[in-house]
């Protein structure tokens, strides 16, 4: 076993808790600044916020662990895995999302958020496009919105007609059911989320210069449509929620909250185990008399302004 020295082994600690903590600090701030200007905050809440900023990484931390355990397994065993995101507009399926494969390896997983199909994929068979997207052996995909668009904004913005929307239900159990039978295993979340925490979450989007990116004016329109939204997703789990690739809805008016339950889910529904690494021994590096590095020249460097 390779020797590493005690104060490397404590800088590397520091180095890590650092990457924490800048992330910790950061969300801590944001609750500071977002909280209700007729609060407050006194150095007690402000330790309270922070505890429970803590406890909230260290829980994800923990969960974030055992994601790239089920990642190794994943990849060792040659499972295939489809996880399905939909749900209201900002009911946080985007956060679940960067959680999720914020420790894994691109290259294992991957995320499919497709555009609005273009005029040719428009002549497709409907499910065409997304099966480009389906794993290989040893591969995650997560798909932040999936064919059910077909079930939701399609249907509710009028974008496809009645004949389409049917022939959506007819086709979609069977297309999941050949998925399964194929070996890929499917699973399916809603994100669930309260009309009030929608109109909160998007007066944010609408006041912070950082979110707005995040909305268009398909966003607002939905807005305006909540019940007709409704009548869809219920339609949808009525029609779609098979034995074989089950709806699993996750109360997200709580975003924390939603993440860390959506995560302990997905490690429950995965049957993997623990797979054992090869040691790694970093190799001395070899060194030439006749090596010498050349300066970089000042004109190409980027200026130290931090």
């Amino acid at each position: 076993m390779q020797f590493i020295d005690p104060d490397e082994i404590e800088r590397l600690r520091e180095e890590l808790e650092d990457s924490y903590d800048e992330e910790i600090e950061f969300d801590l701030s944001r609750s500071i600044e977002n909280a209700p200007r007729t609060q407050v905050l006194d150095e007690a809440d402000v330790i309270d916020l922070r505890e429970e900023r803590r406890a909230y990484f260290r829980e994800l931390f923990r969960l974030q662990a055992e994601l790239v355990k089920l990642q190794d397994w994943n990849v060792a065993s040659g499972h295939r895995l489809v996880i399905v995101f939909e749900g209201r507009d900002a009911a946080g399926k985007g956060g679940i999302i960067k959680r999720i494969t914020q420790r894994l390896n691109p290259r294992v997983c991957r995320v499919a958020a497709l555009p609005a199909p273009n005029d040719r994929e428009r002549t497709q068979w409907y499910f065409q496009r997304y099966v480009a997207h389906l794993p290989a052996a040893g591969e995650i995909v997560l798909f932040d919105r999936s064919w059910y668009n077909r079930a939701g904004v399609e249907r509710v913005m009028g974008f496809c007609d009645d004949a389409q929307y049917e022939e959506f239900f007819r086709s979609a159990p069977e297309f999941e059911r050949m998925l399964v039978r194929s070996g890929i295993q499917l699973i399916k979340y809603w994100f669930s989320i309260s009309d009030e925490e929608q109109e909160s979450r998007f007066l944010g989007r609408i006041h912070d210069p950082l979110k707005q990116w995040k909305l268009s004016p398909m966003d607002l329109e939905s807005r305006r449509r909540w019940e007709d939204y409704t009548v869809a997703k219920e339609i949808m789990f009525e029609r779609t929620h098979i034995p074989e690739a089950p709806w699993w809805v996750v109360p997200a008016d709580h975003k924390k909250k939603a993440r860390l339950n959506c995560i302990h889910h997905l490690l429950s529904q995965v049957p993997y185990q623990e797979i054992e690494h090869l040691a790694f021994n970093l190799p001395e590096r070899e060194r030439h008399e006749d090596y010498a590095r050349r300066p970089i020249p000042h004109e190409i460097c980027v200026p130290q302004v931090y």
